[in-house]
C-alpha cells in the first residue's frame, strides 16, 4: 500500500508541476510538434529531434515488460502502454499505482507477446535509441537546448518525462526477473537503473519468458 500511495503522489506532483510550475507554452509549440511528427526537421535542434523520437522509443521499451506483466493483473495493461506513446510517464505512473505484485506467467505466449519478449525486438529498439543519442551528441546545440528547456513548457516537460521514465523502469524489473527465474538479480537490477541504456541492456540480456507454467504444473499433478 505505501508503494501505491507513493506512485499516486508522484503522479499528482508530476501533473501539478507540468501544468502549474513549468515554463509557459510558447506560441510555436504546436507547429514544432507537427513538424517533428511529420519529419520536417529543418531548423530544429538535433537534441530536441532526438529527445522527441526517444520519447517514442521509451513506450516500446515499457511495452516489452508491461504487456507481459499485465497478463496477470486485474487491470488491463494495454491502455496504459498505448497512452505512454502520447503522454509518457503520465500514463505509466497510474499503472504502477494500480498493479499488484505479479511474479508468475501462466499460459502460452501469443504472437504479440512473443514479439515483445523477443531479443531481436530488444536489439532493434536498442539500435534505434543508440542512433538517436549519437545524433544528439554529435550534431546537437546544447546551449540552445538549455535555453529552450528554460523557456518552453513542451521541451521542459518532455525532458522531465524522459527522466521520469528512466526512474520508473526498475519498478517493473523485480517481478519480471522472478518470472524469468533470473539468478543474478542484483546484477540485472543494478543495470536497469542506468538511464535509458540500462533498460535497453536489460531487455537484450534477459532470458526468454518460460511458457505454460500453469500447464506444466497441471501435467505434473496428473503424472503423480
Amino acid at each position: 500500500m505505501p508503494r501505491k500511495i507513493a506512485f499516486w503522489l508522484l503522479w499528482i506532483g508530476f501533473v501539478s508541476y507540468a501544468f502549474l510550475l513549468a515554463p509557459p507554452t510558447q506560441s510555436d509549440t504546436w507547429t514544432l510538434i507537427k513538424n517533428l511528427s511529420i519529419g520536417k526537421l529543418e531548423g530544429i535542434n538535433p537534441i530536441i529531434v532526438s529527445l522527441f523520437y526517444i520519447m517514442g522509443v521509451w513506450p516500446m521499451i515499457y511495452s516489452c515488460v508491461l504487456f507481459i506483466d499485465g497478463k496477470g493483473q486485474k487491470i488491463r495493461a494495454w491502455p496504459f502502454a498505448i497512452g505512454s506513446f502520447g503522454v509518457g510517464a503520465f500514463a505509466v505512473l497510474p499503472y504502477l499505482a494500480l498493479r499488484e505484485q505479479n511474479r508468475e506467467f501462466t499460459g502460452e505466449k501469443n504472437l504479440f507477446l512473443k514479439v515483445v519478449d523477443s531479443r531481436w525486438t530488444a536489439i532493434f529498439i536498442s539500435l534505434s535509441a543508440v542512433g538517436l543519442v549519437g545524433y544528439a551528441m554529435l550534431a546537437g546545440d546544447w546551449g540552445d537546448f538549455i535555453k529552450q528547456w528554460q523557456t518552453s513548457q513542451f521541451i521542459h516537460v518532455m525532458s522531465l518525462d524522459f527522466c521520469m521514465l528512466c526512474l520508473l523502469f526498475p519498478a517493473l524489473v523485480g517481478d519480471d526477473m522472478v518470472r524469468r527465474d533470473i539468478k543474478n538479480k542484483q546484477v540485472f537490477g543494478a543495470v536497469s537503473f542506468i538511464p535509458l541504456f540500462g533498460a535497453l541492456l536489460y531487455l537484450c540480456l534477459r532470458p526468454p519468458l518460460p511458457e505454460s507454467s500453469g500447464k506444466v504444473a497441471e501435467e505434473a499433478v496428473r503424472s503423480m
